[in-house]
């Protein structure tokens, strides 16, 4: 059996394709899952949970892949400038979302059920796809 040769290893000797492959793969499973809550948030409880299905998606989806934004942005730095983005990175994520949370909690326009149901299942949903995306990821590890 003849040894096999590769001459163009560009696709596999980036170090940011994980991330970048669990940001899209991400992206595509927030989109079918808000297709699929606004279905059934939508059927079920008319228009505020179509409300409810769309902030929860977005809030969720969002504080997600921020984090692996903010890790792929910093991908050529050092790994303590990286840990110091992402740490505040996240302060600012929980302080922008506590403050949304209190400015909607006053509000009946939208499902508050299906906006707490919707947000947890956008973070697993898109914790899991940026997961299952960087395992998948065929790169080196050694250069």
């Amino acid at each position: 059996m003849e040894p096999l040769e590769v001459n163009d290893t560009s696709q596999v000797s980036d170090h940011r394709q994980p991330l970048i492959r669990a940001l899209k793969v991400a992206a595509i499973a927030l989109v079918v899952l808000t297709v699929v809550s606004l279905m059934a948030w939508g059927a079920a409880r008319d228009l505020p949970g179509i409300w409810a299905a769309l902030m929860g998606v977005a809030v969720g989806g969002t504080f997600v892949l921020a984090t692996a934004a903010t890790v792929l942005a910093t991908s050529n730095s050092s790994p303590n400038t990286t840990m110091a983005v992402v740490l505040g990175g996240w302060l600012i994520k929980m302080g922008l979302l506590a403050v949304f949370l209190m400015f909607i909690r006053g509000f009946d326009f939208y499902d508050h059920f299906a906006f707490g149901v919707t947000t947890i299942a956008a973070l697993v949903v898109a914790l899991a796809a940026e997961t299952w995306g960087v395992i998948t990821t065929r790169t080196t590890y050694l250069s």
